[in-house]
């Protein structure tokens, strides 16, 4: 009789979670990182509007340097934003919090597309574009993390590299879209038009986009294993977290997260490289048409989006680590060169197999990297490690990687420096997927609060290997 009504009590699992439910829980959490993405797309592919509009250099010339600066500084703000909405996604829970991440970072989306420029206010105007992207960046620290663990938390075992897998696919269908937006502004706008105020059109897209993502999370349930972790610490069965979750990240967790972040560099360089250096890059300097930029750009990405939820599956069946993260690091190191020589001839067809190269080296990667994080860490600190770890890697080597990539070709006078730029950040991603180790063996369950240590570190795997087991019996 006490068994049946612990059956009724006790929280439902991942499995026993209707797969409507777990669909619209996935759409929920993607469509924050959509509206992340769009964003940062859309100023990469605008960034010389943008210069023109807002840093306007002494002889007239637009100033990409300062432009790329303002794109990175909404990176600082993201580790603090981290730790603010991880604190609080792992106390409170994730519904709520990642409601407020989505409402910050679509309204300050908004807000530039409504900025004055600089012919209209002088120096404020670069103020004002700096203060929309700080709020932005602050609010986009919450995103990945709570993001992340929703769509692992609700996924079936056997399937949480495919759960997993939609958050990246949503940020390369929202470059896919930007891309198409901008491809589109490109043909039917004249250059004059475009640089005026057709820049303005999609980011003021954001707001309803955003408002629909907000509406989806408010109404989705709490995830299965956060509850289970709840119920689980009431009755006493695990010890209740400390009141600041990033302690406990740094004192038990800190070598799951330098991993991490060392898994994200080579990544993170080749998405930003991709999406906010090239099209400036190709533009201004190879000499290429913007309107064949954004094509070659639509191809890589579409094969991109294919290639994900692929990878993905097949993670589930074979693991994370020596087929996926230690294969695209190693891919990415020795094809960076080359991607940039096929680049540098400033045609359409090799523009085209650049970016190509670029997808197939990183894809796989990209399929299993998000759960693969989330795997790494319990519930109870989970929102926090996994936003301290991204928000970490994607700051220094995503935001200010288009900065950093144009002055190195500006500096060194090289165009091929940024491939060699590529290739080291491989080496470092490939040295951190040799040392992490594997957590997507089939039958395991999420590390729980009560595990001393995580998959990632490699403890507490025993126990959770024998959970998944009987499970699946």
């Amino acid at each position: 009789m006490s068994s049946s009504n612990d059956a009724v009590s006790r929280p439902a699992t991942a499995e026993e979670v209707p797969a409507k439910v777990r669909r619209k829980a996935v759409v929920a959490a993607a469509i924050g990182n959509f509206v992340e993405w769009f964003e940062f797309a859309l100023y990469g592919f605008f960034a010389s509007a943008i210069a023109m509009n807002f840093f306007p250099a002494a002889a007239g010339a637009p100033s990409l340097i300062a432009t790329f600066a303002a794109f990175g500084v909404s990176f600082v703000l993201r580790p603090l934003g981290a730790l603010v909405f991880g604190h609080y996604g792992d106390r409170m829970g994730r519904r709520v919090t990642l409601s407020l991440a989505i409402l910050g970072m679509s309204v300050s989306t908004f807000a530039i597309g409504l900025l004055p420029t600089h012919a209209q206010v002088g120096m404020l105007a670069p103020v004002l574009l700096v203060v929309t992207r700080v709020v932005q960046g602050f609010s986009a620290g919450g995103e990945f993390g709570g993001a992340t663990a929703y769509m692992v938390e609700y996924a079936p075992a056997n399937r949480r590299a495919f759960y997993g897998s939609w958050q990246f696919f949503t940020q390369f269908l929202a470059g896919f879209v930007a891309a198409l937006v901008g491809a589109v502004l490109s043909s039917t706008l004249s250059g004059g038009d475009l640089e005026a105020w057709g820049w303005r059109v999609p980011f003021l897209l954001t707001l309803p986009l955003g408002l629909i993502g907000l509406y989806l999370r408010l109404k989705m349930d709490e995830t299965p294993e956060f509850r289970r972790e709840e119920a689980r610490r009431k009755e006493g069965q695990v010890r209740t977290p400390d009141k600041a979750p990033l302690v406990a990240v740094v004192r038990e967790h800190w070598t799951s997260v330098l991993r991490i972040v060392g898994l994200l560099v080579v990544g993170t360089t080749a998405i930003y490289m991709m999406e906010a250096f090239w099209p400036a890059f190709l533009v201004g300097q190879v000499g290429i048409e913007q309107s064949e930029m954004f094509t070659a750009m639509m191809i890589a990405i579409a094969v991109k989006i294919v290639l994900i939820p692929l990878w993905a599956l097949w993670s589930d069946r074979v693991g994370r680590r020596k087929p996926f993260l230690v294969g695209s690091a190693a891919l990415l190191a020795v094809s960076a060169v080359p991607v940039y020589q096929l680049l540098l001839q400033g045609e359409f067809a090799t523009t085209v197999a650049g970016y190509l190269l670029l997808v197939f080296a990183v894809s796989p990667m990209t399929g299993c990297l998000a759960t693969a994080m989330a795997e790494a860490f319990p519930a109870g600190v989970r929102y926090s490690a996994l936003s301290l770890a991204y928000s970490i890697g994607v700051s220094v080597f995503g935001g200010f990687s288009p900065l950093i990539l144009a002055a190195l070709v500006e500096y060194t006078g090289s165009e091929l420096s940024p491939a060699y730029y590529l290739t080291g950040t491989a080496v470092v991603s490939l040295l951190a997927a040799l040392l992490f180790r594997e957590t997507g063996t089939r039958g395991r369950v999420l590390p729980s609060d009560d595990a001393e240590g995580s998959v990632g570190d490699g403890t507490a795997a025993k126990s959770t290997l024998v959970d998944g087991a009987e499970r699946t019996a």
